[in-house]
């Protein structure tokens, strides 16, 4: 047996031939490893130097392309999940991947159970508190449990394959139906007008497409969110003399093309969000730093409304998740840092119990005196502290501290009990001081958000707050004869009255919205408790029934007849980007993939990933 010469550096050092390579791992004998050694010393320092060199530089290379790609603990999928995993993409697990015990088809049942739908909450386990790091990573980013990075270059896309039951067929039939609809009369139009069949235009951006893109992704409709895509590629311009409102704007086009990107990868919708984002940058040029409500996108000049110096205090503080996002996106700070300058500046105003009026000055940066609400102008300034604190990993304290005064403020200011049926319900305080027994459906986004505030750690009595109300939404519901809810709802409080709840001819109408069905969602997603499937089945049923037209749905013009629905003739994006949406989640039999472990959604339903640092 001859002597073999494997190459170090740039000579050859014979081997002897009872060398035991590669039979044996190479210097695990004390002879061998000092006859390595000797021959090591026999080397220049310039062969020695450049053999180091040549080892770190494949130390590096490994770490940049081969770890990255193994398999860790938490992208595996778990025994008890039906889910597959194709290369880098996910495909949407068919089995639920918690079995909750599901209940009989019928009439939904109340929430009165063995056990208080509390004692089935699902709070963060020890593993889920672990991921979320801690404030000194300050650039760290918080990948979700399928190992993908949604800021990393290689943004991988999550593939999912349509509905999974006979629940969500129907959703997706409905939003088919209403896409063909405003496909036929309205493409490219901000909202369609299903009876008169042409469209409506808000601000000339093609809202229903950009606000539905997310909505048709997670639904599997492939061919029409290519076609949508191709519109937004193609025919997506910000630019001319109009005027368009920055909270608007923001939640629905902002919102949706980054909510799209994160869920699919594709990098043009970063793109059209980053060019957008700079065209409402001038609404933040005002003396106090809170910004007007309108811009203009051929000036490029920001002003307040027309009908109001003041700025809505829910606008002002509703945009701060989709610019956070965007410069987490896009490495630019300038849109977290602006938009979140509002928020701090806020923080430090005076208020009522941590209530807020629902009108603030842009200019001098205060509040005016005005309604204390969490319905129409108030509702989403409540929601943002959560879901701000959320979204940068709960690291922020005065955004938890805001939110949990406010929601002190609530319980003891604004929540009262009808009679004769004791129905907890949300009031108004007029001018800060006088209390109406008013409760709009916007209203009704509040239990959701409380559960998402429990699961996140928030005190237990919420949950149970969040339940009576949400018993209270369904009820506007389920007490009027179409089974639909009124914008505006009065409720008794006088010992002789006989209804609960006073409907007055001029709130009489539903306009679609998705407040009642969403928090639906979230009470279901985070307690698994199938009532509140059961009330969103009777909800659809009842938009299916009432505000179904030919080409697409239509808004009604009043709830409290069969006879006399009075179809408005609107269909707007929200119907198609939220309350659709909701449903569909609603029914899913996949709690997992969309998780608000992973996710924090805005105000229209868009997904935003959750980091782990401010």
């Amino acid at each position: 047996m001859g002597t073999s010469t494997p190459q170090w550096g740039f000579t050859s050092v014979p081997v002897p031939p009872d060398f035991p390579y590669p039979a044996t791992v190479l210097g695990s004998e004390p002879n061998q490893r000092k006859r390595l050694w000797r021959r090591w010393n026999q080397l220049s320092r310039f062969q020695r130097n450049t053999c180091l060199l040549f080892m770190a530089l494949l130390i590096t290379l490994s770490i940049l392309f081969v770890l990255p790609n193994l398999p860790t603990t938490a992208s595996l999928p778990s025994p008890s999940r039906n889910e597959a995993l194709e290369g880098s993409e996910i495909v949407q697990g068919i089995k639920p991947s918690l079995e909750y015990e599901r209940e009989p088809e019928g009439p939904p049942k109340p929430i009165t159970l063995s056990k208080p739908v509390h004692e089935n909450f699902r709070p963060l386990t020890k593993e889920e508190e672990a991921n979320h790091v801690g404030e000194n990573e300050k650039d760290s980013v918080n990948l979700p449990r399928n190992g993908i990075d949604p800021f990393s270059k290689k943004n991988q896309k999550i593939v999912f394959t349509g509905p999974t039951n006979h629940r969500q067929r129907a959703v997706v039939d409905a939003f088919s139906h209403a896409w063909q609809g405003y496909k036929t009369y309205a493409w490219g139009h901000d909202h369609l007008r299903p009876i008169s069949q042409t469209y409506n235009d808000w601000f000339h951006l093609g809202l229903t497409i950009i606000d539905s893109l997310d909505t048709m992704y997670i639904m599997g409709l492939d061919k029409d969110f290519n076609e949508a895509r191709s519109w937004v590629k193609d025919s997506l311009q910000f630019n001319g003399n109009r005027d368009i409102n920055l909270f608007e704007t923001t939640i629905r086009v902002l919102g949706g093309l980054l909510s799209t990107y994160h869920l699919s990868g594709d990098k043009l919708f970063l793109d059209k969000a980053l060019e957008l984002g700079l065209l409402l940058l001038p609404s933040f040029k005002t003396s106090s730093g809170v910004p007007y409500s309108d811009v203009n996108l051929g000036t490029k000049k920001a002003h307040p409304p027309k009908w109001n110096a003041d700025s809505t205090t829910s606008e002002v503080t509703t945009i701060q998740l989709e610019f956070r996002d965007l410069s987490r996106c896009t490495g630019d700070p300038t849109f977290e840092e602006l938009s979140f300058r509002v928020s701090k500046f806020i923080h430090k105003l005076p208020k009522t119990e941590g209530l807020v009026p629902i009108f603030i000055n842009p200019n001098t940066g205060q509040f005016r005196k005005s309604t204390i609400t969490l319905g129409a102008r108030g509702d989403s300034y409540y929601e943002y502290l959560l879901k701000q604190w959320i979204q940068t990993g709960r690291t922020i304290d005065f955004l938890r501290d805001d939110y949990n005064a406010s929601i002190s403020g609530v319980k003891n200011l604004l929540v009262r009990h009808s009679k004769p049926n004791n129905l907890l319900f949300v009031g108004e305080l007029i001018n800060g001081m006088d209390f109406k027994a008013k409760m709009d459906h916007l209203l009704c986004f509040l239990p959701g958000t409380l559960a998402l505030g429990v699961h996140y750690g928030m005190p237990p009595d919420h949950l149970r707050l969040a339940e009576d109300l949400l018993y209270t939404c369904y009820q506007t519901y389920a007490a009027q004869p179409t089974h639909l809810a009124p914008e505006i709802t009065y409720f008794n409080e006088d010992d002789d009255g006989d209804n609960d709840m006073i409907v007055k001819p001029a709130d009489s109408h539903n306009l679609l919205r998705p407040e009642t069905v969403e928090s639906l969602w979230y009470m279901y997603h985070l307690t698994g408790n199938t009532t509140y499937q059961e009330w969103g089945w009777k909800i659809f049923q009842a938009f299916e029934k009432f505000a179904r037209v030919e080409n697409g749905y239509s808004s009604l013009g009043n709830v409290k007849s069969i006879a006399e629905t009075k179809l408005r003739d609107m269909m707007e994006s929200f119907f198609l980007g939220e309350t659709l949406k909701y449903f569909y989640l609603l029914f899913s039999d996949d709690q997992k993939t969309l998780s608000v472990d992973r996710y924090v959604l805005n105000s229209e339903a868009h997904f935003f990933p959750i980091h782990t640092s401010r």
